[in-house]
């Protein structure tokens, strides 16, 4: 799965003009995933139906049509039910699960689901670059609210394997 590199162009409702998406702050591992996580995604506000559109449509048309997202209310606590996206509807999921606080799975129907870090908004750049990093790496055997938390205790993943005295179990 890979992103894609030039923002969306769309056209402003009802005056004719184009304008350009921005670019999400989006990093996706390569090829295939072997651990908990396919990549990391830093939106810049909590505004679902905002963010979710670009996120979309940066992703690789070949993974298919995204049909749903599950997303963890703390983090999208006014999230709506459904999401427009270019040319189909996104039916958004929320969920109570520890697992999904700091997650969004992406459903692409029958073609495959992807589990990304779904990074604050607020947070520094500087640990957020760490982050999408961290969260792309194939080798990487934290879950999202593990990464995030070491994050915030001021270690990133390999501190923590070195702390703990290996990857351990995911």
């Amino acid at each position: 799965m890979n992103a894609i590199t030039q923002p969306a162009e769309a056209t402003a409702p009802g005056d004719g003009h184009s304008y350009r998406m921005p670019l999400p702050r989006l990093r996706l591992t390569p090829d295939v995933s072997h651990g908990p996580l396919d990549g990391a995604w830093w939106p810049r506000c909590d505004a679902l139906e905002l963010e979710l559109p670009v996120l979309v449509g940066s992703l690789d048309p070949g993974i298919g049509t995204i049909t749903r997202v599950t997303v963890g209310t703390a983090a999208w606590p006014d999230a709506p039910q459904e999401v427009m996206a270019p040319g189909h509807v996104i039916e958004v999921v929320l969920s109570d699960s520890a697992a999904q606080a700091h997650a969004i799975t992406v459903d692409c129907g029958t073609v495959g689901r992807w589990e990304l870090l779904v990074i604050p908004p607020d947070e520094p750049a500087r640990v957020a670059a760490r982050l999408l990093t961290a969260a792309a790496d194939p080798a990487n055997p934290l879950s999202a609210p593990r990464l995030l938390a070491l994050a915030e205790s001021g270690l990133d993943g390999q501190d923590a394997e070195e702390s703990e005295g290996g990857a351990g179990p995911r």
